[in-house]
């Protein structure tokens, strides 16, 4: 298993709890200081089954909001955005194999247990 946190993120760190109370030792990925590619990114709305981009995205970020990001339709300028302001990516994000979770509620990362 694998799990984007953000160590600063009370739901990211519920959902991190919930994993190692079931003895489960993700790999920790600190996507602010390592960003997922464009290539990552779009394997991960894959894997969580979103239909957009913006379904993966914290809209209420400054960045969000100085992008501009609210009225673009264009899939790639999302993806884009994430992937050069990690920031805008929601978090948690667990994924297991060919399927991920987002971690909101926090309890929803035990359909990968």
């Amino acid at each position: 298993m694998r799990i984007y946190h953000n160590p600063r993120c009370s739901k990211s760190r519920q959902a991190l709890q919930i994993l190692t109370d079931a003895n489960v030792e993700p790999e920790i990925v600190l996507y602010l200081n390592a960003p997922p590619s464009i290539d990552e990114i779009k394997n991960l709305l894959k894997k969580l089954g979103f239909s957009t981009a913006r379904d993966m995205m914290r809209k209420g970020e400054a960045a969000y909001k100085e992008l501009g990001l609210k009225t673009v339709t264009d899939e790639t300028v999302l993806i884009q955005a994430m992937a050069e302001n990690p920031k805008l990516i929601e978090r948690p994000i667990v994924v297991k194999g060919n399927k991920a979770v987002l971690g909101r509620p926090p309890e929803a990362v035990t359909d990968l247990i």
